[in-house]
């Protein structure tokens, strides 16, 4: 008696020891969760190779006199021509602005053909010259810059589209974070229909979403990570999205042993052993998935690797320890009204998913082909995607920088307003000069900056920026200079072109090694090879109709002129990590109901009847939370959200429902080959019966 006694008061103790402990994590990784923000790098160059030409000439850049240069462009506009007065007015604002901060030269003057334009290029270095200092830069010479009555100013170049889009990522974490927060307790409420329930996983996802914060940026302090706001976001949806579908599995289960056992501890504990497995192996998906970045030439993808992975484990770790503490503290009562009273039975009801299977079971052939013609015809709309993004393309709105090229675009078509850096060992400077000038393509040549053994030119081409002619300009110029004389050729367009063919090599190479490493952990879980193969060529059907229904909107609908050119990689990553996970419950499922001697249509029946619900609950969070990215000011991150959440939508209500569970109903035992379950049970002899005489 007196050890049962014990037994009892130490699995009564086990809840409050997690929860101190979860209290001491928290106190600890606080004040580094609130320094997450602040790691974030946002230039383009951030999210380039070290490798690149461009990221070299960026570097270059940062160790010539002055320090990082932040390079404007005034933009004085009238239409029908500027007056004596215009002309003036902007002469006067540009001293105004050399007075105020330390320029690199003094600023001149080019007029546009028509005269409705001035342009004036601003540049100014400073050591140690930070982000805030540019931003403080960029903001101080917009407030000079002043029009009036009839005359138009515009601040930009690639110091005012700099400052531009860090404003814009510095709004996401916030935006982000109470967004999809909102998002996910309206759903929950509509899930559990209690005053109470909701509140707990919210509460320990928010709590994940602090830890995973703080080791982010331990990663960035210890191991040098790179963290962008791209990076920076997509975790606090994976967190809070991810771990929310883990909560929703647990609960699920917890509620039904409930029924079982007395103990509200015992039950947690049955709850774990039968759904933890499949949480585990779906946050192991998502976490291989997401490593396989590492082998990502481009930095920003490599970064959102493990960023990415430790929003997914301080998720995992959180709803598998804080949660059920929190659960069997607050015992039945919270799941007031409808409270799981032990030894009752759930209200039997007709089940919508147990109907849906009926019914895709009863032609299986029809159901599959017809699936498969409509996910084949859905990817053809990835043929209609529009092209590579380009800068004045990437916000939803269009902020002063962009105007500003605009603007440019129009009123100096023989050449581009945006310099194309090259950057010259100082004793070739002159003959790089040269060189550069003869170039086909190139307006415009000057020497700049000289320091460090380097030279500073730029080049303007005849071209406008990031143009299929600007960029015949930019391989001349690198196949004439690089091997030639060392030089290095980069700059914003540069930049661009060289995160599209890092995105084109990381594809060749990550898209494997994700598909590779996830079939490895469905073997494991599953103990066939069949079935994590048909899993994964319909999560890989999934992402293709997904891209497709993107390709069908983002131009047509949205008005999009560009895709970005991470969005395949990157939505590859996650709808193949993230879709594998619904797999993964209702494969679970039907292996737990075979081993318990069910057949195969039964197995499979049951498995849909039993989690259909909750996968259908996890499979609508998890892509109202990536719908959030959809609502922010950056085309990257609407298509990134769009095709994410459209394909967890597939593969929830159609692939999952109907072609997974009519796939296992025609292949029978042979879905589980080669393990034991793909083998037909003996049958059971009667014993034989000694003769009577």
């Amino acid at each position: 008696m007196g050890a049962a006694r014990t037994s009892v008061r130490q699995r009564r103790a086990v809840p409050w020891v997690v929860l101190a402990l979860w209290l001491a994590a928290l106190v600890l990784a606080g004040p580094l969760a609130g320094k997450f923000s602040g790691i974030q790098q946002n230039r383009s160059v951030d999210y380039l190779p070290d490798s690149a030409d461009s990221t070299q000439v960026a570097r270059i850049q940062d160790r010539l006199p002055g320090g990082e240069a932040t390079d404007l462009i005034l933009v004085y506009h009238r239409d029908g021509g500027l007056t004596a007065a215009d002309r003036s007015r902007a002469a006067a604002q540009v001293a105004e602005i050399g007075t105020a901060y330390p320029l690199t030269g003094k600023p001149r003057a080019v007029p546009s053909k028509d005269g409705s334009t001035l342009m004036y290029p601003v540049s100014s270095t400073r050591p140690g010259q930070d982000d805030k200092a540019r931003d403080a830069f960029v903001d101080g010479v917009r407030d000079i810059a002043d029009g009036g009555a009839g005359l138009s100013v515009e601040v930009g170049g690639p110091g005012g589209l700099q400052t531009d889009m860090s404003k814009v990522f510095g709004s996401i974490d916030g935006t982000l974070l109470y967004a999809t927060l909102g998002v996910v307790t309206a759903l929950l409420i509509l899930i559990y229909r209690s005053p109470f329930l909701w509140l707990v996983p919210l509460a320990v996802a928010g709590v994940a979403a602090g830890m995973a914060m703080a080791a982010g940026y331990g990663l960035h302090e210890a191991f040098g990570v790179t963290v962008t706001g791209q990076s920076g976001g997509v975790m606090t949806v994976l967190v809070l999205g991810a771990g929310t579908d883990y909560a929703l599995l647990l609960i699920s289960r917890y509620r039904e042993e409930l029924r079982r056992h007395e103990r509200p501890y015992e039950a947690m504990r049955a709850a774990l052993k039968g759904c933890g497995p499949a949480v585990l192996a779906s946050s192991g998906t998502v976490a291989a998935g997401l490593l396989c970045l590492l082998a990502a030439d481009l930095n920003s993808s490599r970064g959102m690797g493990p960023v990415g992975m430790v929003g997914v484990l301080a998720a995992l770790v959180a709803m598998t320890t804080l949660l059920p503490a929190l659960l069997v503290l607050l015992g039945r009562r919270v799941f007031w009204p409808l409270i799981p009273a032990f030894g009752s039975e759930p209200r039997v009801r007709r089940s919508l998913f147990a109907a849906m299977g009926t019914s895709a079971t009863r032609r299986p052939v029809v159901v599959l082909a017809g699936g498969a013609v409509l996910l084949g015809a859905l990817a053809l709309g990835a043929l209609n995607l529009p092209g590579g993004l380009k800068q004045e393309d990437s916000f939803t709105a269009k902020p002063e920088s962009i105007s500003a090229s605009q603007t440019l675009a129009r009123a100096y078509p023989g050449r581009s307003s945006q310099p194309i850096t090259v950057i010259a060992p100082a004793g070739k400077a002159d003959a790089v000069l040269a060189e550069a000038r003869t170039t086909a393509g190139v307006a415009q040549a000057s020497a700049g900056r000289s320091g460090s053994g380097w030279t500073e030119i730029s080049v303007y081409a005849t071209a406008a920026p990031e143009s299929k002619g600007e960029t015949r300009t930019i391989e001349a110029l690198r196949a004439g200079l690089d091997d030639t004389y060392g030089t290095y050729v980069g700059g914003p367009s540069a930049q661009q072109l060289d995160l599209a063919d890092s995105q084109a090599r990381d594809r060749e190479v990550v898209v494997p090694l994700v598909l590779a490493a996830v079939f490895v952990i469905l073997v494991g879980l599953l103990r066939s090879l069949v079935a994590p193969l048909m899993l994964l060529v319909a999560v890989v059907a999934v992402w293709g109709a997904a891209l497709g229904i993107g390709g069908l909107v983002f131009g047509p609908v949205l008005g999009f002129h560009g895709t970005d050119p991470g969005l395949g990689l990157l939505s590859f990553v996650f709808l193949v990590a993230l879709g594998v996970d619904y797999g993964i419950f209702l494969m679970h499922r039907m292996r737990e109901e075979s081993l318990a001697g069910a057949e195969p249509r039964a197995a499979a029946l049951t498995a849909l009847r039993t989690t259909g619900g909750v996968i259908a609950s996890a499979g609508v969070v998890l892509a109202a939370t990536f719908a959030v990215l959809t609502t922010l000011p950056l085309v990257g991150l609407v298509e990134l959200g769009f095709v994410i959440a459209v394909g967890v939508l597939l593969d929830t209500f159609l692939v999952r429902t109907y072609l997974v569970t009519t796939a296992s109903v025609l292949l029978e035992r042979r879905v589980w080959w080669p393990g034991r379950l793909s083998r037909a049970p003996e049958p059971v002899r009667a014993e034989r019966q000694p003769e009577t005489v």
